[in-house]
């Protein structure tokens, strides 16, 4: 891995090793989604407690303001919107130029394996991490599942995860499940796991976030379980206090419960 490339896979993962993302690219297929109607009203207040943000470049330049020295993770894949049946069909829609000249630290792409569209979605990653390396733009690949949640087992994560990181992705982001440790371990670079769907509680986020972590996990990549929260600083500050502090789920959710009337 070239000098470039490690510089900017340290912006992202701190001396740890580990990493707390925002996810806050929802709208590129799901249009304005509950709090994220105005963006950087949600996403500044937040900016302090996260280590990058994973966004679309429209909201980064018209949302987010050039003075905060926050890495930033590039969604590189779209074309498709909610209102489809079948969200695999994704082509890239940023040029791996305009990721280097808004200056980013990452890009990301997802994969639907197993999907009616499984070939275009991992070669769109082959030649994005191809332009990555011309670049020194690492590329981080999404094991989405659509509307199918029901695939969000080990043997398909297993799979899909594997699959991305021998194609080349430099970081892979997928869903934690049962048996995750096995995931991981077939897994040889980083994983960071996404929040799906907002959970019933904020207790079972930072459950789902001890338990990954504690599994090999090197962080996560949360969106709607941190800003549709009625607390999302006291939230992110609790998830933060697991990935890089090592508090337990008790320790973690009195940190949060201490916080969010503040």
């Amino acid at each position: 891995m070239d000098w470039g490339m490690k510089n900017r896979m340290s912006r992202i993962f701190k001396e740890d090793g580990k990493t707390v993302m925002l996810a806050v690219d929802h709208g590129y297929f799901l249009g304005p989604v509950s709090r994220l109607e105005d963006p950087a009203k949600t996403i500044e207040p937040l900016i302090p407690y996260v280590d990058s943000l994973m966004l679309t470049r429209g909201l980064l330049r018209n949302c987010l303001d050039a003075k905060y020295n926050i890495p930033i993770v590039l969604r590189a894949s779209g074309g498709n919107s909610v209102l489809k049946e079948d969200l695999s069909d994704e082509a890239i829609t940023v040029s791996m130029q305009d990721a280097a000249r808004l200056n980013v630290s990452a890009v990301a792409l997802s994969i639907y394996v197993g999907s009616e569209h499984e070939h275009q979605t991992l070669t769109n990653l082959t030649k994005l991490i191809d332009a990555g390396q011309d670049y020194g733009i690492p590329v981080l690949a999404v094991t989405a599942v659509g509307k199918e949640l029901e695939k969000r087992d080990c043997r398909y994560l297993s799979l899909s995860c594997r699959i991305a990181a021998e194609l080349g992705a430099q970081i892979v982001k997928t869903y934690y499940c049962e048996d995750f440790e096995k995931v991981v371990k077939s897994c040889f670079v980083p994983i960071v796991i996404a929040g799906g769907p907002k959970l019933k509680s904020e207790e079972d986020v930072l459950e789902m976030t001890y338990n990954a972590i504690a599994c090999g996990a090197k962080g996560v990549d949360m969106g709607r379980n941190v800003w549709q929260s009625n607390w999302p600083i006291a939230m992110i500050t609790a998830i933060r206090s697991i990935v890089h502090e090592q508090a337990s789920v008790k320790k973690a959710f009195s940190l949060f419960e201490s916080l969010k009337n503040k």
